[in-house]
């Protein structure tokens, strides 16, 4: 596989995991009821499409990656392997990362520049943090394998 192919995705998860750390640090700045009122309807829509476009191209071209070095086969192997074990977390991680993020932007979307229910309030919040934790943790499995490969 060409290297811009992992180019791109290391490209795509610097601009997924800087702008989560930049939100993520926005969020526990900014206190202020009112303040968050007047930034995030105008940050939140344009980081959010840019983050799901980032999102797309890590998925695209992880599975090209996935593919080429035959590492989704790896899944399947004895957990024992570090490759495998890698494999297996990373991938269980980035759905579950998906996931997550595909609820808090419908979330985030439906409700902007609007109010929030308690429960859509608590999901966002919630859904934000994990999605922070989420990326330190795929990123140490892309380290574990960048590694291993």
């Amino acid at each position: 596989m060409e290297s811009w192919v992992f180019h791109l995705h290391l490209i795509a998860a610097i601009s997924w995991i800087g702008g989560s750390v930049f939100m993520f640090a926005l969020g526990i700045s900014l206190r202020d009821k009112k303040a968050q009122k007047e930034v995030y309807p105008h940050v939140g829509p344009i980081f959010g499409w840019f983050e799901v476009g980032a999102l797309v191209v890590l998925l695209l071209t992880g599975t090209l990656l996935g593919m080429d070095y035959s590492l989704f086969e790896m899944i399947f192997y004895d957990s024992s392997i570090p490759v495998s074990d890698a494999v297996s977390k990373k991938v269980t991680l980035v759905l579950i990362l998906t996931v997550v993020t595909i609820v808090h932007f419908v979330i985030a979307y439906r409700t902007n520049n609007k109010e929030r229910t308690k429960l859509e309030h608590m999901i966002s919040r919630a859904s934000s943090m994990l999605i922070f934790f989420l990326n330190l943790f795929v990123m140490h499995y892309a380290i574990v394998l960048r590694d291993i490969l």
